[in-house]
């Protein structure tokens, strides 16, 4: 290899690292700050969902779900998961959707 060679891969080395260099710098000025939670764009769907769950809507759901316990009673055979279920809705229903939208929303 002659040295024109040698020469000119560095130069292709250098000028691919210079654009790295200068497209690094431009992303790093450019970025902004991310905060988590920030944006609101899903919040009026939230809050109308978390509102349905904790209103009228949970309590249908517990409703029917014991209602399904008790037609299992009804049809002559029992489990504990026909009064376990509705019990679990219920508390699930109750707190499971503070808990959640607390921790979803924590400051860290």
């Amino acid at each position: 290899m002659n040295t024109n060679q040698t020469s000119s891969r560095g130069d292709a080395r250098l000028g691919k690292l210079a654009s790295l260099a200068v497209a690094f710098a431009f992303a790093t000025l450019a970025a902004s700050a991310a905060y988590a939670g920030a944006d609101a764009t899903f919040a009026p769907a939230l809050t109308k969902f978390t509102d349905f769950l904790e209103g009228s809507g949970g309590k249908i759901i517990t409703v029917l779900s014991l209602a399904g316990g008790l037609i299992g009673l009804a049809s002559g055979r029992f489990t504990l998961s026909q009064i376990a279920v509705p019990v679990g809705v219920g508390i699930g229903v109750g707190t499971g959707v503070p808990i959640v939208t607390s921790v979803v929303t924590a400051v860290i």
